[in-house]
């Protein structure tokens, strides 16, 4: 039975129209940085890369090696922690160009280092991607957070930051970076603007 994200990990990847606390534990990303603006063909190009090496992983089955404690699962979906250069920070609007970010696909648990160098042979046997040497693979653990789903255009984001900030004062916490997470539930290239699903999440403190 494949195991689906949507289904088995819904308080991290379907939250509420609402803010709401949560604890994230350490998780496994593939990740890579950039800069710039999201709209550029740079950032396509790392999205690819990303998505190239997961699938590696995804189908070693059918490539003739299963890796220890393999199971069937659906890839998950990409991510992004984003910041701002100090010249975007001082900006009165934001400046695309100025942006910093890292994006990222988590990996099941069953993926060890060992794992992730026989992907990268393989992707670099099928198709050798610029960008893979730039590609680390990690654990990160997020904590304590608070985050939404947020429903629409990435620039209507504003107004779900705006509520989770009312919620982050209200209950005595304090925002610990100004990073934050995206979480691409959508598949943007088929879905319309104002449908698009995107969980927003800010890394906090209790006060």
């Amino acid at each position: 039975m494949k195991y689906e994200w949507r289904k088995q990990e819904k308080s991290l990847y379907l939250p509420k129209a609402k803010p709401e606390l949560v604890t994230i534990p350490p998780l496994k990303f593939f990740m890579i940085d950039g800069e710039g603006n999201p709209n550029s063909q740079a950032f396509s190009t790392r999205v690819e890369a990303l998505y190239s090496l997961a699938y590696a992983v995804r189908m070693m089955p059918k490539n003739g090696y299963t890796p220890e404690g393999y199971y069937e699962y659906t890839v998950y979906p990409l991510e992004g922690v984003w910041d701002l250069t100090e010249k975007g920070r001082q900006a009165k609007t934001l400046m695309k160009d100025e942006l910093l970010y890292t994006i990222m696909i988590r990996q099941p648990d069953f993926v060890t280092q060992e794992v992730v160098n026989l992907a990268i042979e393989h992707v670099r046997r099928k198709k050798n991607h610029p960008l893979l040497d730039d590609i680390r693979f990690e654990t990160i653990e997020d904590g304590l957070a608070v985050q939404m789903m947020h429903i629409g255009p990435f620039d209507d984001e504003p107004r779900s930051f705006q509520q989770m900030k009312e919620f982050i004062d209200e209950n005595n916490l304090q925002i610990r970076t100004l990073k934050h997470r995206e979480i691409y539930i959508s598949d943007m290239r088929r879905t319309e603007k104002a449908k698009l699903k995107t969980v927003l999440r800010y890394l906090v403190n209790e006060k």
